[in-house]
């Protein structure tokens, strides 16, 4: 991930708010990576919960990556957590819930068994297992 001079607040690090918008990119990254383009044209993922743990700063001149996990799909949210890595020291974890809404309605709909087959495609029912293993789709992100 590229950290830029307007992300350094006041105190000489990256500013929490920039954390939410890497978590976002590699989130959407990941769903743009697994979806077939007509899920990705049918259905987008918006944001309801994040709860981050901050480890350690990142200031201007770190290399981070993002590495994403979807941990669950559950009705019409999905649930990641995402690790912030400046090499093989996690500066912050977090966990978040996305919500699944039709392109066009904008309103909340139940994950649907093809879109759930994107997420987990050893999976052959609308079933998705409770949690992520290393088989399952992840990402490592440089957004």
């Amino acid at each position: 991930m590229t950290i830029h001079i307007d992300d350094i607040d006041f105190m000489g690090h990256v500013n929490n708010s920039i954390y939410l918008k890497w978590v976002q990119l590699a989130v959407i990254d990941h769903w743009q990576r697994v979806a077939s383009p007509d899920a990705i044209a049918t259905y987008l993922w918006i944001a309801l919960r994040h709860e981050i743990t901050y480890r350690k700063p990142a200031i201007l001149s770190d290399r981070l990556t993002a590495n994403v996990v979807l941990q669950q799909v559950r009705r019409e949210s999905a649930f990641y957590e995402t690790a912030i890595r400046r090499g093989s020291d996690v500066i912050a974890e977090v966990k978040s819930r996305w919500c699944c809404i039709d392109a066009v309605s904008r309103c909340p709909v139940r994950v649907p068994a093809p879109v759930m087959a994107c997420f987990f495609p050893e999976t052959s029912d609308d079933r998705a297992p409770l949690y992520h293993d290393e088989t399952r789709p992840s990402l490592s992100s440089s957004v």
